[in-house]
This record gives structure tokens, C-alpha cells and sequence, in this order.
């Protein structure tokens, strides 16, 4: 079987990172297919929203452990240029077009947290598990997960996640702002889906431009955040999906949005 499974149903994609035995740690494999499918779906009209969760019963545990030694053994200048083809992902996550959702159906941790904390909007279940994990192994993180969780959480608990990475459960981490919803584990599948698809049915043009709103208000300033939107909402003005909303607004019925 491979590390990586792919399904699309009603213009939702689904990667499912599928490494159970291993607790879905980050193979090459599921690295180089993550980045082939997040760019592929980045022009693929049929995807309008991107889902990605863990076979078995975990999210993802991170790196995979058992192979650190080894690629640590490559030299500096090596390792430093695989961890920067890893950081590539959540990097491309941030900046793609469609909203991407994490469906955290057990433990998060280390770079698995990170790249849980990369997606737009984050499910759990009520069974879910998060760490930082990094200084259990002896290392500082990757991943972009000191950029992510300093902004979900504010700087002084974030150093408190990193410094004292214990498990936390999933009523916590929708405390502290890391997860959008918790629900029953039974209910996780469901649950994830109804919001992808609801989030499938919108104006896609209106929803990228959004999301890169968002993006930029995080580190932007107040300034050319407002130039961004004024272009974007300009751009969305003009877009087939702006005139069909305002035509149902005024025949009363639900607007069918293509994406144009």
C-alpha cells in the first residue's frame, strides 16, 4: 500500500497519510506525495477544498525517529536542505489556493502538529492528542510550527508547549485555540466532510483571495492589508460567481457557484 492515499468525492480531495504501523510518521514518500498532489489540486477546478488526516489511530507522529541517525549522519549542509524541502509543504499549504482542513482523528505531534497547524481549519476528535515533541528528541522544530502556534497561542503559552512538551488532549487544545471544533470520534468523519463541502460549494475565486487576506493580516500591516483587499474584492466584483450570487439574492433562491 502507499504512504499516501488520495480520493476526491464532490470536490473534496482527501490525502490520508497511511503509514499506521508507524503511527503515520513523515515518510519521503508521503512528503514528495503531498507536495505532487497539493500542486496538482492547486489547478484542479474538480478540488475545491482539501482534507488531510492519518489512517489507524493517529494523525501523524512527526518525523520518523528511527531514520533520524542516519540522515543526521549526511552533514550539515545536507540535512539543512531536507528539512527545507519538508518546510516546502506547509509553506505551499499556506499559500494554496483551496482551503485545506485537518481531520485530527488521534495524536499530533512534533512536525504532525506542525503540519496540523499549517492547514486553514482544524477538526478533532475527542480521542486526539497534541505535542510539540521536538525536545524529546533533541531538537528545536520544523515545519513552521514556532510561526503557527506563536500566533494561535501567544507567545508565552507557545514557549510553554515547546519547552514543556507534554500531551495535551483535545478539549485543550479547542481551549487555547488550536483546533476550530472538537467532536465524537464517531462523528469525526462526518463532521470534517459537512465543512469541507459546505466550504466546496462557495465562490472559489472569492474564497482563494480570502484566505490570502488572512495570510497577509497575520504579518502584513494595516496598510497593505487594506490595499489587498480593495484588489481582491475589485477582482471578485467581476467574476461570474459574484453576478450569479447577486442575481439569486434577488430571484430568492441558492446561487450555484462555478468557480469563474
Amino acid at each position: 500500500m502507499p504512504d499516501l492515499l488520495e480520493s476526491i468525492d464532490n470536490g473534496v480531495a482527501t490525502l490520508t497519510l497511511n503509514r499506521p504501523e508507524a503511527l503515520n510518521a513523515l515518510s519521503m514518500d508521503i512528503r514528495n506525495g503531498m507536495l505532487a498532489a497539493l500542486n496538482r489540486y492547486a489547478d484542479d477546478d474538480e478540488v475545491r477544498c482539501v482534507v488531510i488526516t492519518g489512517a489507524g489511530r493517529a494523525f501523524s507522529s512527526g518525523g520518523d525517529v528511527k531514520g533520524m541517525g542516519d540522515r543526521a549522519a549526511r552533514g550539515l549542509e545536507a540535512r539543512a536542505r531536507g528539512i527545507q524541502f519538508s518546510n516546502s509543504i506547509p509553506m505551499l499549504m499556506r499559500k494554496h489556493p483551496k482551503v485545506i482542513i485537518a481531520m485530527v482523528n488521534g495524536v499530533a505531534a512534533g512536525a504532525g502538529l506542525s503540519m496540523a497547524l499549517a492547514t486553514d481549519m482544524r477538526i478533532a476528535a475527542k480521542s486526539a492528542r497534541f505535542t510539540t515533541a521536538f525536545l524529546k528528541v533533541g531538537l528545536s522544530g520544523d515545519w513552521g510550527g514556532s510561526w503557527t502556534l506563536t500566533r494561535l497561542v501567544g507567545t508565552a503559552k507557545a514557549r510553554e508547549l515547546f519547552f514543556l512538551p507534554d500531551l495535551i488532549g483535545a478539549d485543550e487544545a479547542l481551549r487555547l485555540g488550536l483546533v476550530n471544533r472538537v467532536v465524537d470520534d464517531a462523528d469525526l468523519h462526518a463532521a470534517t466532510m459537512e465543512m469541507a463541502r459546505r466550504i466546496a460549494e462557495m465562490p472559489q475565486i472569492a474564497v482563494a483571495a480570502t484566505k490570502r487576506n488572512l495570510f497577509e493580516s497575520e504579518t502584513g500591516s494595516f496598510d497593505t492589508v487594506l490595499d489587498m483587499e480593495a484588489f481582491n474584492q475589485a477582482r471578485c466584483s467581476q467574476t461570474e460567481d459574484h453576478r450569479e450570487a447577486v442575481a439569486a439574492f434577488k430571484e430568492k433562491r441558492k446561487p450555484v457557484f462555478k468557480g469563474r
